[in-house]
């Protein structure tokens, strides 16, 4: 579940969004090893067990239960569904979260369903053979993605989880808001929003708006992988981002 990518000093926890995994943050690993010491994280029901109730408290739990062995307060950095989880983390057990960076998610999806992106999903053609079919598929930055985080076979490369279950954690977002409790976070925050976001228009802005120790950068030319889309922009940003929280 927990993965130490090496390196020393501070802990830093990378949370992958949904349908991701520890792998995605590889191309992340060798510069923030500069900061601190990495810590990649595989999600519940990502290649594992989901928790019987898919709830996000309950995926929380389960990450904090997971990381309670990294006894130093980390630098939380976390991807859509991980940025999500990482400032309910910073919420719920604010000694433990030093600093906190949110990827491209926003508080409150209410009225938005899954259902017809769980269709999609389910008609892909799985098993994708090999990586020039995920490639082409997909495209060469959500396809490098997947390669990442779906698990190979013999036969080629399937999804990594259950549809149902990656439908329900999305159709949760779609019943409820998390305003509360990003709104409690006091970990000084990053907030770094795609300029194609897939999240509701402002909220990511009126994020750091409502709370005083977050900022909201804009990152041109990016879409939900903003980390994939442009990485010299999401180095630079965090990297001043952290050699500020860590001086």
């Amino acid at each position: 579940m927990v993965i130490d990518d090496g390196g020393t000093g501070v802990p830093i926890l990378l949370l992958h969004g949904l349908m991701g995994s520890a792998r995605t943050w590889r191309g992340q690993l060798d510069w923030l090893r500069a900061f601190g010491r990495p810590y990649a994280f595989d999600a519940a029901g990502h290649g594992r067990p989901a928790p019987p109730e898919l709830s996000t408290e309950a995926f929380v739990a389960d990450l904090a239960a997971a990381t309670a062995a990294i006894t130093e307060p980390m630098v939380v950095i976390g991807h859509s569904m991980g940025g999500l989880h990482g400032w309910m983390l910073a919420a719920r057990y604010p000694e433990r979260v030093r600093a906190l960076v949110v990827e491209d998610m926003a508080p409150d999806f209410r009225g938005r369903t899954a259902r017809d992106w769980a269709e999609m999903i389910a008609a892909w053609p799985q098993p994708f053979p090999d990586d020039d079919a995920v490639l082409e598929f997909f495209g060469p930055v959500a396809g490098r993605y997947f390669l990442d985080s779906f698990t190979r076979g013999p036969d080629g490369y399937r999804l990594h989880g259950a549809v149902t279950t990656f439908r329900d954690i999305s159709e949760e977002w779609g019943a409820r808001d998390f305003w509360t409790e990003w709104e409690s976070v006091r970990a000084p925050a990053l907030l770094l929003e795609g300029e194609h976001t897939i999240t509701p228009p402002g909220q990511m802005r009126r994020m750091a708006q409502v709370n005083p120790h977050a900022r909201h950068v804009l990152i041109p030319d990016a879409g939900h992988l903003v980390h994939d889309d442009q990485p010299e922009a999401y180095r630079a940003e965090v990297s001043a981002f952290l050699r500020a929280v860590l001086a």
